[in-house]
């Protein structure tokens, strides 16, 4: 049997919810930790982006891609209602993957 891989996009937030990031990757759980360490410099680490508060699997890296850029383009606003949607309290996810 063959091993599928999946990949995810995810939205990080500060603490208290101010700035977002988009991302894509093939490992959420090594992607999100990395990031909480402050292991990848840039735009996360400057705006102290550590809250995982939301995230999708797909199967296929160009979906997943396809749906980063569209995120990417969203207003703050709609980007807040998807995250309610499925995280009304903004919660960190990370602790529960982990699980």
């Amino acid at each position: 049997m063959t091993h599928k891989e999946k990949y995810y996009i995810y939205i990080m937030t500060n603490k208290v919810n101010t700035v977002f990031y988009v991302g894509v990757t093939n490992n959420l759980l090594r992607r999100i930790y990395k990031k909480k360490k402050k292991y990848i410099q840039g735009f996360t680490e400057k705006y102290n982006i550590i809250k995982l508060v939301y995230y999708e699997v797909f199967d296929d890296i160009s979906f997943a891609i396809l749906r980063e850029k569209q995120l990417k383009r969203w207003h703050r606003e709609w980007k807040v209602n998807l995250i309610k949607s499925q995280n009304p309290e903004m919660r960190d996810l990370y602790e529960e993957l982990l699980s």
